[in-house]
């Protein structure tokens, strides 16, 4: 059975905002609505691993008062957020999902949260990652799975799924999450929401945990991709490009990547059809064996990345990663060098030919994820009477953008079987606004 709505269900920030300007809510309202919901929700669904209600309420005062002198910083002003508990909130633990951190406590904020408090944005807490966030499923964890609002036996994606639990379920209007391979979008596509991950370093990775520093980006979920826009604004490190003309949409066939669920496929490329018709939506395939290339590319650099970032850990303490966890570093330990070497050279290689898919095109779209969200623990699914492993089913359609470095949003494309899939717009660097563009049509 679906959680019941929260408080911040349907309601978008620029109301919000609107709201609080006019004097109808008060920051401090909308916290304790935040930590209420929490309070009252979250034991069930198990988005935030930590709630700073009195740090939370302090800064909603101020917020109020600043308000109340005249002083507004934007849209994000007196909005309470979740942050991901890989980034380092000053003052609050930062566990990363794991025992390895038990007790950990930042003294400093990454430099996006403190962009966020620039905004006015107020932080309520932390919000649950796979562990080190190194897994898409979001049920790896050493403070427990998060879980899918829709249906809360089933998986809410990975690794920022208590990011996009708590928006999904109304808990607040915004998260910070990161995407290395989907992390954000994935999450976000099986939860019913939007996410927004934007070209490489485009938001600043400082004072977050890293998984594969090659792929690692900053992104945000939101209700719709509106107020995914408004948070970027907030968050980017430059100003965003206009472009004049109507963007142009192209289908990406998704059969190259991997053979879906033909439920989830028809039912994204039949919501592309009916609202995007008007950009022409052309259709645009892979080069034969790219997929592939791709797939082998990001596994390559990504093992080798993260089993870097926790060699020593491996070797100190390995009773402390969860198991499932613990297999896949030493695993990706014994990846050899020139493999790691031949992968960063076919990366080069793969961005050049990438780029002739937006020769024509401003946007690529396509499934975000070629099948629902899976049971919590489930690691093989049926799709269309196959056998097939959920890790790289929920990866196939997202991980090569990680390795393009090229900004991606999803936004709701319906349901299947009563549960939520999503439409994925890619589009070049420096060109994001052709994204929202695109999905404001979708």
């Amino acid at each position: 059975m679906p959680l019941s709505p929260g408080p911040f269900t349907g309601r978008t920030i620029t109301s919000l905002a609107q709201d609080l300007r006019e004097g109808r809510t008060t920051a401090v309202e909308l916290v304790e609505q935040a930590l209420a919901a929490i309070a009252e929700r979250d034991p069930a669904l198990g988005a935030f691993v930590t709630v700073d209600a009195d740090g939370a309420l302090a800064a909603a005062r101020r917020a109020d008062a600043e308000l109340g002198t005249g002083t507004y910083r934007g849209p994000l002003h007196g909005v309470p957020v979740g942050v991901k508990d890989l980034f380092m909130v000053a003052g609050l633990p930062a566990t990363m999902g794991s025992r390895h951190f038990a007790g950990y406590v930042a003294d400093t904020d990454a430099e996006s949260v403190t962009r966020l408090r620039r905004a006015g944005a107020v932080v309520v807490g932390k919000t649950t990652t796979h562990e080190f966030a190194y897994g898409p499923t979001g049920d790896r964890s050493a403070n427990g799975a998060s879980r899918n609002p829709w249906d809360p036996e089933r998986m809410s994606g990975g690794s920022s799924g208590g990011s996009a639990a708590a928006v999904a379920a109304g808990l607040v209007p915004l998260a910070l999450g990161t995407d290395t391979g989907g992390s954000v979008r994935i999450p976000a596509a099986l939860c019913g929401i939007a996410g927004f991950k934007p070209g490489y370093g485009a938001i600043s990775a400082e004072g977050v945990f890293p998984l594969a520093r090659s792929f690692d980006h900053v992104g945000v979920l939101a209700g719709d991709e509106q107020d995914c826009l408004l948070a970027y604004r907030c968050l980017a490190s430059a100003q965003l490009r206009e472009d004049a003309g109507p963007a142009r949409v192209a289908w990406l066939d998704p059969s190259e990547l991997f053979d879906g669920d033909p439920r989830v496929v028809d039912a994204v490329r039949a919501v592309a059809e009916s609202r995007l018709a008007r950009s022409g939506l052309e259709e645009v395939r892979l080069r034969a064996g790219l997929g592939e290339e791709f797939r082998e590319t990001y596994t390559v650099i990504q093992s080798c990345e993260a089993a870097a970032v926790h060699v020593a850990r491996m070797a100190q303490a390995p009773e402390l990663f969860d198991p499932e966890l613990l297999e896949r570093l030493r695993t990706a330990a014994e990846i050899p060098g020139w493999r790691y070497v031949a992968a960063v050279a076919a990366r080069s290689r793969l961005v050049e030919a990438a780029a002739t898919l937006f020769e024509r095109h401003d946007v690529l779209a396509l499934p975000t994820v070629p099948i629902t969200a899976p049971l919590l623990q489930q690691r093989e699914t049926q799709v269309d009477g196959r056998t097939v492993a959920v890790r790289p089913a929920l990866l196939s359609m997202t991980s090569l953008w990680n390795v393009l470095g090229l900004p991606a949003l999803t936004v709701p494309a319906g349901t299947v079987d009563g549960l939520p899939v999503g439409l994925q717009l890619v589009c070049r660097p420096g060109r994001e606004l052709r994204l929202f563009e695109a999905a404001g049509m979708a």
